[in-house]
This record gives C-alpha cells, sequence and structure tokens, in this order.
C-alpha cells in the first residue's frame, strides 16, 4: 500500500481508481462521480474484484454488465486503468517509482459500449497523455472532459448523419473510394465529426496497405482531385462529389435509422455498410480468378458490377490489386471497356 492513495475519475458515469494492481494490497480512493453513492460503492466493489482477479490491463478497456443501485438496475460499464504518460516511463526507468494508476468508468443504457471500445481506448489515450495531479488541471481538464465522453466518443457519426442527410450518400463514395475530401468553413467539432466518420466509413485494416496506398495516389491523380465540403450554410455544399447506387441505398439505412436517434445503431449499420463492400471486393476477386479460364465468368463479372451498385469503386480497387498480374489485368482490361460502353 502507498501513502499516496491515488484516484480516478469519470465523467458521465462514475469512476473509481486503483494503485499497483499487482497484488491485493492496494486502495481504491475517489477521484471524480456523478453517481449516487450508494451505486459508487457498489461500482468501486465491482471494480476492486476485477483488480484483485488481475483482470485489468493497461490502457486496454472492457466492457462488462453491472448491477447498480439505481432505476436501471443492470446497465453497460466501460473501465479501462491506466498511468500517468511521464510517470509510466519514470517507472519504467526507475524500477523503485510507485507510480499511482487510475481506472475511469463509464457508464451507459446496456453493454452495447462495446461497440465503440476502439473509440474510448483511444479516448482515454489522450487523457494519459494530458493528464496531470494538479487540483487546477483535474477542475479545468480533466473533470469536464471525462464529462463529455459521451458526446465526444459516441455522438459524432450521428452527427454528421443529421447534418448531411441525403448528402451522406456523397460522403460514404469518399470514404470507400479513397478520394481526398477537403473540409471548408466548419467549427472544429463539425471537422473532426467529419474526419472520424471518413476514417470509420473506410475500408482502412480491411484490405491490403499497398491496395490503400495506391489507391489514394490513383484517387489523388484523379481529374476531379479532391472532394470539397463547405459548411459556411445551414446545410453542407458538395463541389466534386461521387456517388453511386450501393452508397444511395446504404444513405437510406442510415437515414431511417435516425429517426430513433440511438448512436450505437449507426456505429452497427456503418460496420454492415463495410462488411458488404468487403463481401462485394471477395465476390468480385472470386469471379476475376474464374475468368482467366472461361469467359462465361467474365460476363458473370460483367453482370456481377452492372448490379452490384458500386462497380466503380470495386472496379479500382481490382485494378490496383491485380496491377502485377498480368491474367487478371487482362480480365480487368475488359471489364473496363464494358462498363465504359
Amino acid at each position: 500500500r502507498s501513502p499516496q492513495g491515488a484516484g480516478s475519475g469519470d465523467g458521465s458515469p462514475s469512476s473509481a481508481a486503483a494503485e499497483t494492481p499487482s497484488t491485493e494490497d492496494f486502495s481504491l480512493s475517489l477521484l471524480d462521480t456523478n453517481l449516487p453513492a450508494e451505486a459508487e460503492t457498489e461500482l468501486r466493489s465491482f471494480i476492486a474484484k476485477r483488480l484483485t482477479k488481475g483482470a485489468l490491463f493497461e490502457g486496454m478497456g472492457n466492457v462488462a454488465s453491472v448491477g447498480l443501485s439505481i432505476p436501471e438496475n443492470k446497465i453497460g460499464c466501460y473501465y479501462c486503468r491506466f498511468q500517468q504518460e511521464n510517470l509510466l516511463e519514470m517507472a519504467t526507468l526507475e524500477s523503485g517509482i510507485n507510480a499511482p494508476e487510475y481506472v475511469v468508468c463509464f457508464l451507459g443504457g446496456s453493454e452495447k459500449e462495446d461497440t465503440f471500445r476502439l473509440e474510448l481506448d483511444k479516448y482515454i489515450q489522450s487523457l494519459k497523455i494530458n493528464l496531470a495531479l494538479e487540483q487546477k488541471t483535474l477542475e479545468t481538464y480533466v473533470n469536464p472532459y471525462l464529462r463529455s465522453w459521451f458526446e465526444n466518443a459516441i455522438c459524432p457519426i450521428q452527427r454528421v448523419v443529421q447534418l448531411f442527410q441525403e448528402k451522406l450518400a456523397f460522403l460514404l463514395h469518399a470514404a470507400l473510394s479513397y478520394t481526398p475530401v477537403e473540409v471548408k468553413n466548419a467549427d472544429e467539432r463539425t471537422d473532426k465529426d467529419i474526419s472520424r466518420f471518413l476514417a470509420a466509413a473506410s475500408l482502412q485494416g480491411l484490405v491490403q496497405e499497398g491496395t490503400m496506398t495506391s489507391l489514394c495516389i490513383a484517387m489523388t491523380e484523379e481529374q476531379h482531385k479532391s472532394m470539397i465540403i463547405d459548411c459556411s450554410g445551414p446545410q453542407p455544399q458538395l463541389h466534386n462529389a461521387g456517388s453511386n447506387r450501393f452508397c444511395e441505398d446504404w444513405m437510406h439505412a442510415f437515414l431511417n435509422g435516425a429517426e430513433g436517434g440511438n448512436p450505437f445503431l449507426f456505429q452497427q449499420i456503418l460496420e454492415n455498410f463495410k462488411l458488404k463492400a468487403i463481401q462485394d471486393i471477395n465476390n468480385l476477386k472470386r469471379f476475376i480468378r474464374q475468368a482467366e479460364m472461361n469467359h462465361y465468368a467474365l460476363f458473370k463479372c460483367y453482370m456481377f458490377l452492372k448490379n452490384c451498385g458500386s462497380g466503380d469503386i470495386l472496379l479500382k480497387i481490382v485494378k490496383v490489386e491485380h496491377a502485377e498480374m498480368p491474367e487478371a489485368r487482362n480480365v480487368v482490361t475488359v471489364l473496363e471497356e464494358f462498363m465504359r460502353e
């Protein structure tokens, strides 16, 4: 047990903190919460049990259902253990230093927080870097930062859908096709929201890295250059924007989801959108392999591109991926000619 008990804070929900949970001998002291006292004690007990079992890894969030004495009873809890970045480095260099550790807890209506676990991990990472124990920093930066977790980490996709409405199809098309996007005359939050949406809707991490790089270069060199989003008016104005039937269909899925106003639903729709795009890419690649030896399969390729609603983007992706394969490249060239006609 270290003499200076450390604490942890959270914002919208509640939090508790821990010191060196390597053994059972640790203390939890409260830094900040907006939970009722009884529920806070129950949450502290839940976190203490997890720490005793060694179930919390530094910087990696977990999501669990927690029973608390509040009207909702069972609610989803995201919790993450971390140390200050600078103290973590010092503790590594000088093993004698016993750096305080923190646990932040965010509580929501259900375990759907798991949908946003990576976003919340990034949110905590930013806190790690900027956290200082001085009371001044705690009141001016840490507490407000934690209390705005839901607004900042969970709601950006929902805000973009509400802002763009039918024009969301153009944004989805830009994300899928790696078209560079320039945002003008937007406030800082809107600018960040749009960047976050584009990153979340792209296939980054789902297609080969070399393909992505080549696509980005190809799209930047194309005639239309960047898509411009002008946010000076109440509705964003788009220039050099492209779309297709696939993106328009998914735009309607987002707008239909907007009626319920559930941010977790938007994230799920976005994941399904990317999953369908990847399935279409894999189907097309399979048809192209068959078409190298079979003219009927070439016709199947063409019909698939024509009917999938996203032929323009899929063709660009497979063209980049098959650039070094002569037979497949010939198939793609023929498909390009058919699609042009």
